[in-house]
């Protein structure tokens, strides 16, 4: 049974856990990289700490390396409303914070405040996790011991089906089965590549494209998933059009693709990306949501660069304080209703990409697209709530699109 590679992440942290001396030195001061492990945060402020712990909670904690002693560690923990900041020190390549207990890595030093709080403020509960780190210790072992790995001898590779930022899309043989396999042509993207497994395999369900492996024994790593012969939703919109698609089409897109993020919502993944494009349909016509490059778990605080993402697609507290929830995905979805019911038309096609924030900052929304029934409008509309809080959830509106196709079987 193949298990999820987010559930073996604590043992991967675990494996990936020493630290080890960098060839610089600082005076007579040795430095030590900073290892790959989660709550390990990097060269962060004091201030920025006490923002990624707040709101504070007893005992959550990170690492970081320290400002006034460069080479050493600093740990912050939360207590009674406040960060305390504990300075370890790094001394004759082992670490402490009060100069009796000596620990040979951070791992070791975290690991024994998280059994007991042995002087802190508080024992060690919840670490802030730093996504970056959590990506460097997603390692191909980990996609071995859970049962995803895929041999490169038993796939056969075919014609090229699209093109995407780090790498192509193609048609791929498995067992003799179609399937499209991701490619990777950016060396540089290997842990967002398996970062996108990772959560993949965590997912199942109808309405989300099925992760089926990944190929790491040749030159270059393979994500294989199900194969999806109508293509993606926009184009699909865009040359069929008002002749082929039908109003019960569009209802049944717009099902599919809410229900698909409902159950990311309840596990408590954001999607980040969602847009026509990101939805593809099968050879029955289910739609299903796909490209999870930008996806992560909603429990950790990560940042991402705003410069990467699609700005008509993505909502205002995303974009300007990098606040993405399920809520923001929400607002992603009422765009992705806007293109189905516009068969596959631009969002925002007359306002300049640079000026389309300021625009919704001061109250303007699309307007419903033609033929777009008043039912769906008003759900476009609530996903577009400026107060991520007002918007629906995405079960709530799953349930009002089921209401709305029994009126068509």
């Amino acid at each position: 049974m193949k298990l999820s590679v987010l559930q073996a992440l604590p043992n991967i942290f675990r494996r990936g856990m020493s630290s080890s001396p960098a060839n610089v030195t600082n005076g007579s001061r040795s430095q030590v990289r900073g290892p790959a492990i989660p709550w390990f945060h990097g060269k962060i402020s004091r201030e920025r700490a006490e923002q990624l712990l707040s709101p504070p909670f007893d005992g959550m904690f990170l690492v970081r390396e320290s400002t006034n002693f460069p080479g050493d560690y600093t740990l912050c923990v939360s207590f009674a409303g406040k960060v305390e900041h504990y300075h370890i020190i790094y001394r004759n390549n082992l670490l402490t914070i009060d100069e009796e207990e000596m620990f040979d890595t951070l791992a070791k030093l975290v690991e024994h405040y998280q059994r007991d709080a042995d002087g802190l403020c508080f024992q060690l509960t919840m670490p802030v996790t730093n996504k970056v780190s959590v990506e460097v210790c997603v390692d191909t072992k980990a996609f071995k011991d859970a049962g995803w790995v895929i041999r490169s001898n038993e796939l056969e590779l075919g014609d090229v089906l699209g093109k995407g930022e780090f790498g192509d899309v193609v048609l791929g043989f498995y067992r003799g089965t179609k399937v499209a396999v991701k490619t990777l042509k950016d060396p540089h993207a290997v842990q967002m590549f398996l970062g996108e497994a990772s959560v993949m395999t965590a997912l199942r369900h109808l309405n989300l494209v099925q992760l089926l492996g990944v190929v790491i024994d040749g030159p270059s790593i393979f994500l294989v998933t199900e194969y999806m012969d109508n293509g993606n939703l926009r184009d699909f919109l865009r040359s069929r059009g008002r002749l082929h698609v039908t109003k019960r089409d569009q209802l049944f897109f717009s099902r599919d693709s809410c229900s698909g993020m409902a159950h990311l919502e309840a596990k408590k993944v954001v999607h980040r990306d969602l847009a026509a494009r990101n939805v593809l349909l099968s050879d029955r016509m289910v739609a299903k949501v796909c490209d999870f490059g930008l996806a992560w778990d909603i429990n950790l605080k990560t940042d991402i660069d705003t410069g990467k993402l699609p700005i008509k697609w993505t909502a205002p507290e995303a974009l300007k304080h990098n606040q993405f929830s399920n809520k923001s995905d929400m607002w992603s979805f009422g765009i992705l209703l806007w293109e189905i019911y516009s068969f596959g038309r631009v969002p925002y096609q007359r306002i300049p990409l640079g000026d389309v924030v300021k625009h919704i900052e001061k109250g303007y929304r699309m307007e419903a697209p033609e033929g777009c029934p008043p039912e769906i409008y008003d759900m476009i509309r609530a996903a577009w709530e400026p107060v991520p809080e007002a918007r629906p959830t995405f079960n709530d509106l799953s349930s009002r699109l089921e209401s709305l196709i029994s009126g068509y079987v």
